[in-house]
């Protein structure tokens, strides 16, 4: 039978501990008594953990050994706000599927008021990337940035090799791009893009090109926003994994 896995709100080289509401749901429903084996993620790295005191506010761990996992997939996602329900869905798969970071965007064709409620979700999209990254046996959780301006983000942007989804982007697709900046080593770090309802406005496509950053097609249909970030990322997993 799987063990059920916790990422650890605290850490030590040898213990570790849940808090809140995590300890609240192990302590209260679960029923978690010490001694019995967990998961347990802890600075990064998964660990057969063994508790050794419960409360409803906090539950220790002792670690023991470490565990065999996978890494995150190094894809940054830069994803334009849309709305809520729809961006935290895709937030919560884009977790699952593996990405190591997601900044959300603020785009020019965000309807306002999302844009001005957006630095306020922030903390709630953290919490559904805490809640997907256990639920999909993740050893860590993607940073979901705080909103920023496309400006802003681009400027900031290290990944080496850098994509945007474009509607007006006919001839290359987005594995080809990703092919041709394959490095023998692997790679790096990749960014992707993915634009607003309505797609991207001439100026910020202006400023994509500006930062080096190169249009890719996911084919002829016109695809939802959180479409196209799943479909997006499960392509590119192929190519990074």
């Amino acid at each position: 039978m799987t063990r059920r896995r916790w990422i650890a709100d605290t850490w030590t080289a040898t213990t570790a501990s849940l808090t809140g509401d995590q300890a609240a749901h192990l302590a209260r429903v679960l029923r978690a008594e010490p001694g019995q084996i967990f998961d347990v993620v802890a600075g990064g790295f998964l660990h057969r953990a063994e508790v050794t005191s419960v409360s409803d506010k906090d539950v220790l761990f002792t670690l023991h050994e470490e565990l065999e996992a996978d890494a995150a997939l190094p894809l940054h996602l830069l994803l334009a706000i849309f709305k809520f329900d729809h961006m935290e869905w895709a937030i919560e798969k884009a977790t699952e599927l593996g990405v190591s970071r997601i900044t959300p965007i603020l785009a020019r064709r965000t309807e306002k008021h999302l844009a001005l409620a957006a630095p306020k979700r922030a903390e709630r999209w953290r919490r559904i990337a805490l809640e997907a990254s256990k639920q999909s046996r993740r050893t860590d959780i993607p940073e979901i940035a705080d909103p920023a301006t496309l400006k802003a983000a681009l400027e900031q942007e290290q990944s080496p090799t850098r994509i945007l989804l474009s509607e007006t982007e006919q001839a290359t697709p987005l594995s080809a791009a990703l092919a041709a900046s394959a490095r023998p080593t692997g790679y790096e770090s990749v960014a992707l893009a993915i634009g607003p309802e309505g797609g991207w406005t001439p100026e910020e496509m202006a400023i994509f090109t500006a930062n080096a950053w190169t249009p890719v097609t996911l084919g002829p249909r016109i695809l939802r926003a959180e479409t196209a970030a799943i479909a997006a990322i499960a392509i590119a997993s192929s190519c990074l994994a």
